[in-house]
This record gives C-alpha cells, structure tokens and sequence, in this order.
C-alpha cells in the first residue's frame, strides 16, 4: 500500500466547490503543487477569507504587502491584492491538473488516501474527473480523515503536531497532513 497525503484549497458557496490549487505528497517522496487557471479569480476575489489566507500563499504578480496591525500584532500582509501569474508553470488549466493528479496516484501500487478535515477536498478531488463513478482507475473513493483517526485515538485538536508555516498553502497543508498522520500511526503502535 502506498500513502498519499493531500490538501486542496477552494472556493465553496453551498453549491458548488471550485478548485483554486491542490497539493499531494507521496510516502515514496512525489510530491505536486498546482494552481487551477480555470478558477473563478473575480468571485474568489470576493471572498474575504480566501483573500486572506489562500490568495497570499498562490503564484501572483503585481502584489504588494506591508506591515497591517491586526489587534496587538503587527503582521505582513498584502495591501494590495494582485493577480494569479499565469505564466508561472504551477498554474494550469483544470484539465491539465486532473490528467497530472491522475498520473500521480497510478504511479503508486494500491493508494491509500489522507486529507484533514477531508470530506470536501475529495469531492473537490472526484470532480476533477466528472462524477463520482467517473473516478479513473487506482483512485480511491474514499479518503482517510486525521480528525476521525485523532477521534478515534481519543486525542484532542491541540494535541496534534501544530503546522509551523505555510497554513492555506495546499502543498504545505498536504506535507503538514503527512506529518500529522505518521504521528498519529506513531501513537497507535504505542499504545498497541
């Protein structure tokens, strides 16, 4: 069995879950990072969570940050906003993405798949193909969830490895994922 670890940031509205960028790491050390050019930029542009904590962490130009005092702290964020750099080679069509991510997972013998918090990332995940039946072969259909693995151990949130950087950033989330989820095996064989 072969591992993956994944993270994908997108843009919901209770219909719809739109892919803005994906990561996944590999037990065999693969890893990928793309950015879907085929995103709705106006309506995540709207969005003033992603504005916050995804779009800072995407390829852009014409972006400019400065320090903002946000309660007692002072943080560097973006004041001005950007745009997605589409000639940056981790931008791609959707289409690309799917038929990258699909060569990906088949590269591995059977794949099992972990996400946080997961339940929308692998819709996300699934529609990169169409519908659920439309999943290419070797592409589970299910993923693994740290937080029921963590519920499941009886351990809380706070006692999980803490991310040190690069939260909202898929690749980051994804090898953050992968941290996560060898600890909790970790703690399993210990108490076993």
């Amino acid at each position: 069995m072969t591992v993956i670890d994944y993270d994908l940031e997108f843009l919901e509205d209770g219909r719809h879950i739109e892919l803005i960028s994906i990561g996944i790491v590999c037990d065999d050390g693969r890893e990928y990072y793309a950015v879907n050019s085929d995103a709705d930029w106006d309506r995540v542009k709207k969005h003033h969570w992603l504005m916050h904590n995804v779009w800072p962490h995407l390829p852009l130009r014409g972006h400019k940050t400065g320090l903002v005092t946000v309660g007692s702290k002072t943080e560097v964020r973006l004041t001005e906003p950007g745009v997605i750099d589409t000639r940056n080679t981790q931008v791609k069509p959707r289409w690309v993405i799917a038929n990258e991510v699909r060569d990906f997972i088949q590269a591995a013998p059977y794949v099992e798949l972990w996400a946080n918090y997961g339940a929308y990332d692998h819709v996300a995940l699934a529609q990169l193909w169409g519908r659920m039946i439309d999943l290419p072969e070797g592409v589970p259909m299910f993923t693994c969830d740290i937080q029921q693995e963590r519920a499941r151990l009886g351990l809380r949130w706070d006692e999980l490895p803490q991310q040190e950087s690069g939260e909202h950033n898929a690749l980051a989330d994804a090898r953050h994922n992968q941290t996560v989820r060898r600890w909790l095996a970790e703690q399993e064989a210990r108490t076993s």
